[in-house]
């Protein structure tokens, strides 16, 4: 039985690009040539077609099949490897359905900050991009921390949406009042979270970057307004907890970056 590049394509349920690509490859052996130029497969070719079809299924990348063909030494350790990402895969996979369904179950943006679904719909733009940014900034632990601030503000009094409702050109009156609202709640935040005072052992990126990436992203997500408050609210919250700290005869925190309202 002979077939034809295309022939043999359909045999194994794939393409005869593919075909092509694994013969690039030299993963598939290259048949003769009829007389008229055409290739010629054999029942050999289909069976090391159906091979690499059946390893592509299992999720094995193209390069390492040759070398798991071959029996060779490394075959067990390329199939353990295989068997680790499945493993990674299928949690990422069971993670994005917990995700999917908070979404829908908040009916939230669908692109909502990784473990924020449950109250992105009630967050700003701007919060949420911070928080997207956030998550490429620190560790599992601080997000889920900063997620703890986030519903205990909405439990309490929503100071971040007041916040958000904020316009450019707010009086004084209205920014102070916010300023020693805000103030309050970052300071306990402090407390709670002592991490936030030396935020080293929680980042991804170097301190630096982490200072520069906040700092840009509120000025570019922030009104002036908010910016004001948002400063004004950080440095009463530092000199609120030094005053405590001083009380209790401590040493005062070194500031840092605190990306919580």
């Amino acid at each position: 039985m002979a077939w034809s590049t295309s022939e043999i394509a359909d045999m194994a349920s794939t393409t005869v690009n593919t075909v092509r690509h694994y013969h690039r490859l030299g993963i598939l052996d290259e048949p003769e040539r009829r007389f008229n130029g055409y290739k010629q497969y054999g029942v050999r070719h289909l069976v090391q077609l159906l091979q690499i079809r059946r390893l592509v299924e299992l999720g094995l990348p193209l390069r390492r099949i040759g070398e798991v063909r071959a029996d060779s030494e490394g075959r067990q350790e390329a199939l353990r490897e295989l068997d680790a990402e499945l493993v990674a895969g299928i949690e990422r996979l069971e993670r994005a359905r917990v995700d999917l369904a908070a979404i829908l179950r908040e009916d939230a943006p669908a692109d909502a900050p990784a473990g924020f679904e449950s109250m992105s719909s009630r967050l700003s733009e701007s919060d949420r991009s911070i928080f997207h940014i956030s998550g490429q900034l620190y560790d599992a632990q601080a997000m889920a921390d900063l997620r703890r601030m986030v519903e205990v503000d909405e439990a309490i009094d929503h100071l971040g949406s007041q916040v958000d409702r904020l316009p450019p050109d707010a009086d004084e009156m209205s920014r102070g009042r916010l300023v020693r609202l805000l103030a309050q709640v970052i300071a306990q935040n402090l407390t709670e979270y002592p991490w936030l005072l030396n935020q080293s052992e929680h980042l991804c990126r170097s301190e630096s970057v982490v200072r520069q990436t906040i700092s840009e992203a509120i000025t570019e997500l922030y009104n002036p307004a908010q910016q004001d408050v948002l400063v004004r609210a950080s440095r009463m919250a530092f000199e609120l907890l030094e005053t405590h700290i001083d009380a209790m005869g401590d040493d005062r925190p070194s500031p840092a970056p605190v990306l919580v309202r």
